[in-house]
């Protein structure tokens, strides 16, 4: 890791590390911080007379070392302090609540703005909805670009950040082009190595946060972490982890609930965890129990599907989102649970 001494290098001494990366096999990926821009060597940067060479550049601070296998994400590594906000909440100081639908439905756009103007009365920090939606059937609903204006609108009219999921590059660009606050990768696309590399890059310099969803058939932490990775290295470094459930699913819910990985991935990474507690159960009646269980295993956020009228919903909604009322009791009661947890000696 390549820490210079000016906020940021210039592209000439960008050139030369570069140049000198080269000769060693190795690569070098630019990650842009809020107050200062680090260079990761992607490849063996523990070879001597490589890490010899940069140091001796006059306007490179230090080189340092990471043993872990992620450079970026790890806990001990450059990124450590690195800070993540959004609505007026700092992620690791106070619960980060997004709250909203599943699936927009444009020939429906009053029901979705309804449910924006009440999870923020509820007190959700984010805006999340489905404009764009992945499905196991391809004649399924798979969203509509019309959904973009829709939530789009409901930022203007309520002030709240947005979260939307993108599925590719073409979504991906119309995302960035909006000034889309989060973006979303979900379970089905968190191995997509290239949509991770896409997104990392486009939106490496406009303060994006990725909401980076668990593979539903992932296994091992280090796996999720990797995805991150990819997302880092390329350039975007405000990411949120986000445990969903994975597959094979727990008898009648919709996967196998996993907000318990919660302080394994915070023994390896720096990163945030928001946990997904509606896809991890699937049934809106369990949520308040699973979203509890998350704060009480050290989550930093939660991400919950909510709407006004869920009968009248499209998707998910109909079976998993909970209304704003339970939404508000949920938030005031997670926020005091998280304040109990701050005293016990872990």
């Amino acid at each position: 890791m390549i820490i210079p001494k000016a906020r940021k290098l210039t592209d000439s001494q960008v050139a030369e590390i570069r140049r000198i990366a080269a000769e060693f096999d190795c690569e070098i990926g630019t990650v842009v911080g809020a107050n200062r821009n680090i260079y990761a060597i992607l490849g063996e940067e523990r070879r001597e007379l490589l890490i010899n060479r940069l140091s001796g550049l006059e306007y490179i601070d230090r080189v340092e070392g990471i043993d872990a296998p992620f450079k970026l994400m790890d806990r001990r590594g450059a990124l450590a302090a690195n800070e993540i906000s959004i609505g007026g909440v700092t992620l690791g100081r106070q619960l980060l609540v997004i709250a909203g639908q599943c699936t927009i439905d444009p020939k429906q756009p009053g029901l979705f703005l309804e449910t924006a103007e009440a999870v923020k009365e509820a007190g959700a920090h984010v805006l999340r909805g489905g404009v764009w939606k992945p499905r196991t059937m391809p004649y399924s609903y798979q969203g509509d670009d019309r959904a973009l204006e829709v939530i789009l609108e409901a930022r203007a009219r309520t002030g709240l950040p947005i979260d939307i999921e993108v599925m590719d590059e073409h979504q991906l660009h119309l995302a960035v082009e909006a000034r889309v606050d989060m973006i979303q990768v979900g379970t089905r696309n968190a191995l997509n190595y290239s949509l991770l590399k896409a997104i990392g890059e486009q939106t490496a310099e406009n303060g994006t946060i990725i909401l980076l969803k668990r593979g539903r058939h992932m296994a091992e932490v280090n796996e999720f972490l990797a995805c991150a990775e990819y997302l880092a290295a390329n350039g975007n470094p405000n990411i949120l982890l986000c445990p969903r459930g994975t597959l094979p699913a727990l008898d009648e819910f919709r996967s196998h609930p996993d907000e318990a990985i919660t302080p394994l991935i915070k023994q390896k990474t720096w990163a945030p965890v928001v946990v997904d507690p509606s896809h991890s159960v699937g049934r809106a009646a369990y949520v308040p129990a699973c979203s509890m269980a998350a704060v009480a295993y050290g989550a930093d956020g939660l991400c919950i599907e909510t709407h006004i009228n869920p009968r009248k919903g499209i998707g998910d909604d109909p079976k998993q989102a909970i209304r704003p009322a339970v939404l508000r009791s949920l938030i005031q009661e997670a926020c005091q649970l998280r304040e109990m947890r701050s005293r016990w000696r872990l």
